[in-house]
């Protein structure tokens, strides 16, 4: 009678109460959000030049030895595409990245889908969208990122800029920028200096910087150095040229 009392009880609190392990959040070293200009200045052809230089930069050995011995030895990242305030996309939905397979995995998965972003700059939106996706998950980063590339710093609709920035680096997340200026894969604004306008008014929080790539040769290379630098938590000073 004893024993299957115990045994009755056993199954109930096997039942009733949830494994910890699943409920437990995972833990990396970085949350590390892209978000990727869709808008009407860039077209098909470009918004695959882009995935292809994020593809090629998370797979270099240099970014996969950056995370390897970087905290808890993993990051978490997703990629966004965004265009008007009604218009964002997950691309590739948060992912852990440990190593060149994991990596890998990433880059295939990011040159699959259709593109669906489209529209007039909404910046405001996409850094909303983005502090929500770091809120929301089931990751706890030690640090917490996220990063944006656009080809201006226009905003026509949805929030602002300075209120959306003040709202993402309140809730302890660096917004980092990566400034598009190659004609093959974006235009250049003529009428503004596109590298101060990201410093001045979209990146913000702990040792936010700017990268910037002026040429279609460039563009990998700036992306993967952007990745090393906030995977190492390595903040440059002012906006970054790569050459």
């Amino acid at each position: 009678m004893l024993k299957l009392t115990l045994a009755i009880c056993a199954s109930y609190f096997l039942t009733a109460i949830p494994i910890s392990s699943a409920q437990e959040e995972t833990k990396v070293g970085l949350e590390l959000v892209l978000l990727a200009d869709a808008t009407g200045s860039i077209d098909d052809a470009e918004i695959l030049f882009q995935r292809q230089g994020y593809a090629k930069a998370i797979t270099d050995p240099a970014v996969i030895d950056a995370i390897t011995i970087s905290a808890y030895e993993k990051i978490a990242v997703t990629y966004v595409e965004w265009g008007d305030a009604d218009s964002q996309h997950i691309v590739v939905d948060w992912q852990i990245i440990d190593g060149a397979e994991s990596a890998r995995k990433f880059a295939e998965d990011l040159l699959k889908p259709a593109r669906l972003a489209f529209g007039y700059n909404a910046i405001g939106s996409a850094l909303m969208f983005g502090k929500n996706l770091i809120e929301s998950n089931n990751i706890w980063g030690l640090r917490r990122v996220i990063d944006i590339s656009a080809d201006s710093a226009n905003n026509w609709s949805g929030p602002s800029i300075p209120y959306a920035r003040e709202e993402v680096v309140n809730a302890n997340i660096t917004i980092n920028g990566l400034a598009v200026l190659c004609r093959h894969c974006s235009g250049r604004p003529n009428n503004y200096d596109l590298e101060e306008a990201f410093k001045t008014q979209i990146i913000g929080g702990n040792g936010a910087f700017v990268i910037t790539a002026d040429s279609a040769n460039t563009f990998a290379a700036a992306v993967r150095r952007k990745l090393i630098l906030e995977i190492a938590d390595t903040s440059p000073t002012g906006a970054q040229k790569v050459e």
